[in-house]
């Protein structure tokens, strides 16, 4: 985004902003459990009633009406990330989201928010390993005028070679601040590269500093003409608004934008791991940080097949291990008398256009080292793949997910987020209700069956941060300040 580019799945969030989250999760489960929402296919209400349509030049459109509210979300989607890149230029699509900002044929740098902002509207933008995306939310009444505002600069995006060394500063500020500077992010941007060989998810978005000190502006601009494509974009608009007037606003204002060749797709799919992976990182820090990060299946749209059901059964166990206050790694880790853990939690990626991970992160407490915590969480999966998990818990996490699911359709965003992000993986666009009516029919068994296959140290990488004083950081952002340009305000 303008001013949080990185979505949260490539660099995992602090693990105080994922207390806050599951504390709100909890909460709406012990709503959903409270109300004797049954935990079955039956619970999960179908989201209201979208309408997609194919423009003449290939584009796609997804109109969500919502009436509640005489606003409207309009975002386009780009089915290009930093996994589309190539070696030697990390960062680049990345910094087509900032550029594209800086001006077209038509408007001067800064004149696309501006005019956003005199329609009443809010804007920005985010970057991702798989996709590029835009958004504006606006009274409904003046979307028409920010369709030719995006359209524009989709397809005429233009500025100077001073402008783009201005801004590429910013962006290797933002690099610094985000990730040089932040220890648990240098070790999660060191544990992708180590953990994958070939899948292009082992690069930053951001990007590598040395990426960003020899790119050009002209870098920048071929991969939008190669990338930013209609027949490779979606326009998702969620909000107060008749569909058949969306798309005859959309034919005539992205439909003249002309069709073009998409660059072949390469696979470029990751060798199976045959072996432990381990690293460790040194940075000024207060406390130590543990990854645990193991290759997992993702979901995929066949249910028949078993990968979609593991992926289904391994977001319940990382729901388990982490998905409420109390769960099993915050009881048996982080409370009692003697806890081996400040902080614990568990992710799974769960889908994406590459391989997914699944990863337990932790803070060891005060006397007690990253060895005694590794081995702890491993115990954690190893008590579920040896005895299974309780239906209470499985219940619990289950109402959650219901819970979660309802909440997340109070807000136009996040209804467009998710239709756009099914769009991107070429899931269907209503797969949040099929996975809620699934994940409502995962067993124990089921739970205990992919905690026993995939937690094992062939495929798993262990990443440490080992703190050193603070004081070396003091050193270190001195010399920065030293012999680095700074930039002012980030995007």
């Amino acid at each position: 985004m303008k001013h949080n580019s990185l979505k949260l799945f490539i660099t995992r969030p602090p693990l105080v902003a994922k207390l806050k989250k599951r504390l709100c999760l909890g909460l709406l489960a012990g709503l959903a459990i409270s109300l004797n929402i049954a935990v079955n296919a039956q619970s999960v209400q179908s989201s209201a009633q979208f309408v997609q349509y194919k423009l003449k030049n290939g584009m796609e459109l997804v109109v969500l009406p919502d009436h509640r509210a005489p606003t409207v979300v309009h975002m386009v989607w780009v089915r290009v990330g930093s996994m589309d890149e190539v070696d030697g230029t990390s960062g680049v699509a990345h910094a087509i989201e900032h550029m594209m900002f800086k001006g077209t044929s038509k408007l001067g740098v800064g004149e696309f928010s501006k005019k956003v902002a005199a329609l009443g509207g809010r804007e920005n933008a985010f970057t991702n390993l798989d996709y590029t995306g835009f958004f504006q939310q606006i009274p409904a009444d003046r979307l028409g005028a920010v369709m030719k505002l995006e359209a524009d600069r989709f397809e005429h995006n233009k500025w100077s070679d001073s402008e783009f060394k201005k801004e590429i500063e910013v962006i290797k500020e933002e690099r610094r601040m985000r990730t040089d500077d932040v220890p648990r992010s240098v070790l999660n941007e060191q544990i992708n590269a180590v953990q994958f060989t070939a899948s292009p998810y082992r690069r930053p978005v951001i990007g590598w500093m040395n990426d960003l000190d020899s790119m050009t502006a002209q870098d920048v601009r071929q991969f939008h003409a190669d990338w930013y494509k209609p027949n490779n974009a979606v326009v998702v608009v969620v909000g107060d608004v008749n569909p058949q007037d969306v798309k005859k606003l959309a034919e005539s204002i992205y439909g003249s934008i002309p069709r073009g060749v998409v660059p072949l797709r390469k696979p470029r799919a990751e060798p199976v791991q045959t072996g432990l992976r381990r690293l460790s990182v040194k940075a000024p820090a207060e406390q130590g940080f543990l990854i645990m990060s193991w290759k997992v299946p993702g979901y995929v749209a066949d249910p028949s097949s078993a990968q979609h059901q593991d992926a289904l059964a391994l977001q319940i166990l990382s729901a388990v291990l982490d998905g409420y206050s109390g769960a099993r790694l915050d009881r048996s880790l982080t409370q009692g008398d003697h806890p081996v853990a400040a902080q614990a939690s568990a992710e799974y990626g769960f889908s994406g256009r590459g391989p997914q991970l699944f990863q337990l992160q932790a803070v060891p407490s005060k006397g007690q080292n990253l060895d005694q915590l590794e081995l702890a969480l491993k115990a954690q999966i190893q008590k579920i793949a040896d005895e299974g998990v309780q239906d209470s818990e499985l219940k619990r996490v289950k109402a959650q997910w219901i819970a979660a699911a309802v909440y997340k359709r109070d807000s136009l965003f996040n209804q467009a987020q998710e239709i756009g992000t099914y769009w991107i993986e070429g899931l269907p666009l209503d797969s949040n209700d099929q996975i809620m009516k699934e994940l409502s029919k995962v067993t124990s068994e089921q739970v205990q069956s992919v905690a026993k296959r995939y937690f094992l140290d062939d495929q798993l990488t262990v990443g440490n941060l080992i703190p050193l004083p603070l004081s070396a950081q003091a050193d270190r952002k001195a010399g920065n300040s030293a012999n680095s340009p700074r930039a002012g305000m980030l995007r």
